[in-house]
């Protein structure tokens, strides 16, 4: 009789159904019970859809009798654990601040951060009065993408003054602290700091402030969110299958703070040669839309890998301001308009503008 080791190791084999991933590295596997009645396989698959799910247990039946010869194979589906509700009255709304959008990625490398500065403009170009938290403090990237070079004031409430550029406002730890100085605090601190990033900055009226959250979904980014009384997250990852299972993180990570998740974008999603225009799907491609159907949340739209938009934001001046008719900050423009309509269409999440 082959062990559970023995059996999962075999389950590899098995692709998750659309994808090149196998069923075990996806996480959908949870345990494997031999017994003298038979086998057992329980399986977590989230949010797949119900013939997949038929799809994925046949074929774990077809192999796990092939390999030990057990003709009783049941498969038990049990629903992920429900997350937990947010702490309740720690969330708080910030006066002045209407809605406010994070904008999230499960694992670093996926450039949120240019995602999250070209959203927040884009949504300036198309009317909103805008602000940018970076509160991504261990690698604080936003001031460079902005060209933001002063260190911002306090006014006669002894309120933060954020700076102002291309008609929005930003704040970030990065104006505070000198250039390549490393950042190495503990969680409290952290979560001080952003709270008064939050709180004790003099936003002023604001249709979205945009939250551009640390990479991954451990304890700070869940105390950041939990902070913020959120409208809802945006979760930015790349077409390869590996990022994929980080989308459904970041899922669990807004459902943990009852954040409603707006939608997924895909970033370097293809890549257009200048030379002769030819597209190449270097990291694959449409697997972002395929999570997002298969999670039950929109797909917003996907991003080009390109050279100008990289330059655009080492300049510090983004593509959406540098190049406003290029594909790019087109595809951004109408990524802010899903959310947009996304949150009209949540209308109760909405919180009242204070002036």
């Amino acid at each position: 009789m082959a062990t559970p080791q023995e059996i999962l190791e075999d389950l590899k084999e098995i692709r998750y159904p659309g994808y090149t991933r196998d069923i075990v590295s996806f996480g959908i596997v949870r345990d494997i019970e031999i017994a003298t009645a038979g086998i057992t396989v329980t399986l977590t698959p989230g949010g797949a859809k119900p013939e997949a799910v038929q799809e994925i247990s046949a074929a774990i039946r077809e192999r796990v009798r092939a390999l030990t010869g057990v003709q009783q194979v049941e498969i038990v589906v049990q629903e992920p654990e429900r997350p937990r509700p947010a702490a309740p009255g720690r969330r708080t709304d910030i006066p002045g601040i209407r809605r406010i959008v994070a904008v999230a990625s499960g694992k670093g490398g996926v450039g949120k951060s240019t995602v999250a500065v070209n959203f927040a403009l884009a949504l300036r170009a198309l009317g909103y009065a805008v602000g940018l938290l970076d509160a991504d403090v261990y690698g604080p990237s936003v001031p460079i993408m902005l060209g933001l070079t002063e260190r911002p004031r306090t006014g006669p409430d002894e309120r933060i003054l954020p700076l102002e550029r291309f008609g929005i406002k930003a704040i970030s730890l990065g104006l505070f602290i000198g250039e390549g100085q490393p950042v190495i605090w503990r969680g409290p601190m952290i979560t001080k700091l952003l709270t008064q990033f939050l709180r004790e900055v003099d936003w002023g009226p604001l249709d979205v402030l945009v939250l551009d959250l640390p990479p991954g979904t451990g304890d700070a980014q869940l105390t950041i969110a939990q902070q913020a009384p959120l409208a809802g997250g945006v979760i930015v990852t790349t077409p390869q299958d590996v990022a994929l299972l980080d989308v459904q993180r970041g899922i669990t990570m807004f459902n943990q703070v009852n954040a409603p998740v707006l939608g997924v974008i895909e970033n370097m999603s293809y890549h257009v040669c200048s030379g002769c225009g030819e597209r190449a799907d270097i990291f694959g491609h449409g697997g972002g839309a395929r999570m997002a159907e298969e999670s039950g949340i929109p797909f917003l739209g996907e991003i080009p890998l390109v050279r100008r938009l990289r330059e655009s934001m080492d300049a510090g001046e983004p593509i959406v301001v540098a190049a406003p008719d290029s594909p790019e900050s087109q595809a951004f423009l109408q990524i802010a308009r899903r959310v947009m309509q996304e949150l009209d269409q949540r209308a109760d999440t909405v919180l009242p503008t204070v002036h």
